[in-house]
């Protein structure tokens, strides 16, 4: 890893005249790493991915700082990929999925719409979609949830930015189908030096590729550090009940995970 990418500091949202959403949350995210941000519903996971790709709706208040590498301020969908929970729901069901991935690229990297077009074909490619040239010409409800999921991979990472951000991105998928899309984003952003955070109520599910995990509970960090060190020796009651629940303390972790 080569620095860090971006610094929170006391960051706290809240959303209207609503309770915290988030409440002092201090967290380093470095270049390059697979940071696993996990909780409960309603901890304030999906907020915190907000916040940090800019994408806060208008009611919410915010306190504290984010503080990005050399004072960059990243452009969302540039500089900061997002992949929602829902895939169905991101991508436009009245436009062909070749013209959505091809849109994104053409907007952030100049290229005309022949170069765009042919660049979303070799994205999709990349993603893994069966028969991407027919995709290219699909709608969004003619496929797949995991192949819906695979576009929306793809027209995240378009314009090939430096953060990629997943918010549940297997929540609405089968279990074969979770471990696939786990694979291919672990190897998009190896392959291209990205930095993931990865948001999931499910640490069995992040044991297998995090570098770092983060726990949050009732809008409050309560633990980060190595994967490693949060799996075999969690610091908060709270990680520890959340482990034994889905894995059990002394599951190794998977082939490929990096402390």
């Amino acid at each position: 890893m080569s620095g860090r990418l971006v610094t929170l500091r006391g960051l706290g949202v809240a959303y209207g005249a609503g309770p915290a959403a988030l409440s002092d949350i201090d967290l380093a995210i470095s270049a390059g790493e697979r940071l696993a941000v996990i909780g409960e519903s309603g901890s304030g996971k999906s907020t915190l991915a907000l916040a940090l790709a800019g994408l806060l709706p208008d009611n919410a208040r915010i306190a504290g700082d984010i503080a990005w590498e050399g004072g960059m301020k990243p452009v969302p969908g540039r500089d900061i990929g997002f992949v929602f929970q829902d895939a169905g729901a991101s991508l436009n069901p009245v436009l062909r999925i070749g013209e959505q991935v091809a849109e994104v690229a053409q907007r952030h990297l100049g290229l005309d719409w022949h170069e765009a077009y042919a660049y979303a074909r070799d994205l999709l490619a990349q993603v893994q979609v069966p028969a991407p040239d027919t995709v290219l010409r699909a709608y969004a409800h003619q496929l797949s949830g995991g192949q819906r999921q695979r576009v929306a991979i793809a027209a995240a990472i378009a314009a090939r930015p430096r953060l990629l951000i997943a918010d549940e991105p297997t929540s609405a998928l089968d279990t074969i189908v979770q471990s696939e899309i786990v694979s291919l984003l672990d190897r998009l952003v190896r392959e291209a030096g990205m930095t993931l955070v990865f948001i999931s109520h499910d640490i069995a599910l992040v044991s297998g590729f995090a570098d770092r995990i983060a726990v949050l509970h009732q809008a409050r960090l309560v633990e980060a550090g190595p994967a490693a060190d949060v799996l075999r020796s969690p610091k908060a009651t709270y990680t520890a009940r959340l482990i034994a629940s889905h894995i059990g303390l002394d599951t190794p972790r998977l082939v490929g995970a990096r402390a």
